[in-house]
């Protein structure tokens, strides 16, 4: 295992949190159990390496740094000011960026924050549908965006399962948004970005990459970047890139002023300086060649899971994968996704229901899962073991005993937990 690839496979409370509150060291003594007893293959979630958590409990915990570098509302930050711009300064390298914004603390306050530079309440947007894949932050009755702003979806075909761009480009012109939003949480190709740019441009639309769920694969050379094509680029840390829990923003250098003064002073105030440190590493790890030796195993896997998962006799979304991302329809097995979620994890496998586009089932139930390889290729998994791992999920939503299924998961689990700890 390379420094990039290390992870926490183990961890034990200090005795200095025992003796101050058992109670929380007995949680968190069970979440890392928890983890270590089965296979986590939610596409939310990921492994931050070691060098980034132990950043995330460097010093720089408790350092208030409201402000940006050379323009700080406290004393002493001469030191968090030279982490900050080291962070942005390989956040740009990384991406090719004329603008990096790294204090964000969660991509939706990123999307908030690029709003913000951006649009005034009432403003017309275009994006992604919720019921195709498009995250909350992008129309949501119960978020922000979706009480603020007026919100057009467009989808994916039906016969397909792609983008429609036809369909983008009508809407755009039919209704002139200020803004075109690309992105999804659940699309598992890869994006025309030159498209969109295109699409956004004969509408005078600013256009915004929604990539929390695939920057890294944009860091790792296994997808085209959406940089050099949006005004902005909303991401997060975390995921693929295996940093902590926050944000980024990438933008042209006639927006930073823009994204800047959106970040700090109008949604968020002091940054969280020991994310910025972690961000910083983090960036650091995913510029090294194993980082996309990392990323390249997370999308090999990604396909072989998909294409076990069809000879299940689930119905893989666009019938395959360009990314870690995984969407599938299981109503052919005869089951929802709620239940194909539940009986998973009654043998230690974690994925998510999902809806899906045109899903006739209620949203509570859904026809869909959705299942992420970041985590799995973090502890070492490859296609082999992934493709395994398809098998073992159609063999639970065909009917199949879950008690043989989780002792082979537990023993892969224990396995590469092993490797991971070396």
């Amino acid at each position: 295992m390379t420094v990039t690839d290390a992870v926490q496979v183990h961890w034990n409370p200090s005795q200095a949190l025992r003796s101050a509150d058992p109670q929380v060291a007995d949680l968190l003594s069970a979440e890392a159990q928890r983890r270590a007893g089965g296979l986590q293959l939610l596409a939310g979630e990921n492994l931050a390496t070691e060098a980034v958590l132990d950043a995330l409990a460097g010093p720089l915990v408790d350092k208030y740094a409201e402000g940006y570098p050379g323009h700080r509302h406290h004393a002493g930050c001469a030191l968090a000011d030279a982490t900050e711009l080291l962070a942005i300064e390989r956040a740009r390298r990384l991406f090719s960026a004329d603008h990096a914004n790294v204090q964000p603390r969660s991509g939706t306050s990123a999307m908030l924050a690029t709003y913000a530079a951006l649009l005034r309440p009432g403003d017309v947007v275009l994006a992604m549908s919720l019921e195709h894949g498009g995250h909350l932050s992008c129309g949501s009755r119960a978020n922000f965006s979706g009480r603020w702003f007026d919100f057009v979806g467009y989808g994916v075909r039906e016969q397909d399962g792609l983008v429609d761009l036809d369909q983008v480009r009508e809407l755009a012109k039919a209704h002139r948004p200020k803004a075109i939003i690309a992105g999804s949480i659940s699309y598992p190709r890869h994006l025309d970005w030159a498209a969109f740019r295109e699409i956004a441009d004969e509408v005078d639309a600013y256009l915004v990459a929604s990539a929390a769920q695939t920057i890294g694969l944009v860091a790792g050379g296994a997808a085209p970047s959406p940089v050099p094509y949006a005004d902005v680029v909303v991401a997060a840390t975390h995921k693929l890139l295996r940093g902590p829990r926050g944000g980024l923003l990438l933008c042209t250098g006639e927006l930073a002023e823009r994204v800047d003064k959106a970040v700090f002073p109008f949604t968020q105030g002091g940054a969280a300086m020991n994310e910025v440190a972690a961000k910083a590493v983090a960036f650091a790890q995913a510029d090294k060649p194993e980082f996309g030796a990392y990323i390249r195993r997370a999308v090999d896997g990604a396909r072989a899971l998909a294409a076990a998962l069809e000879h299940a006799g689930a119905r893989p979304l666009t019938g395959g994968t360009d990314t870690h991302l995984v969407t599938a329809d299981v109503s052919p097995l005869g089951i929802t996704g709620a239940e194909a979620e539940r009986r998973c994890a009654a043998a230690a496998l974690l994925l998510g229901k999902c809806a899906l586009p045109f899903d006739p089932a209620p949203a509570a139930q859904t026809s869909g899962i959705r299942l992420g390889t970041g985590t799995a290729a973090a502890l070492g998994m490859g296609a082999g073991e992934l493709g395994e791992v398809g098998a073992l999920i159609g063999t639970l939503l065909s009917g199949g005993a879950s008690a043989p299924v989780a002792a082979r998961v537990r023993e892969l689990a224990a396995h590469f937990a092993a490797i991971g700890s070396r």
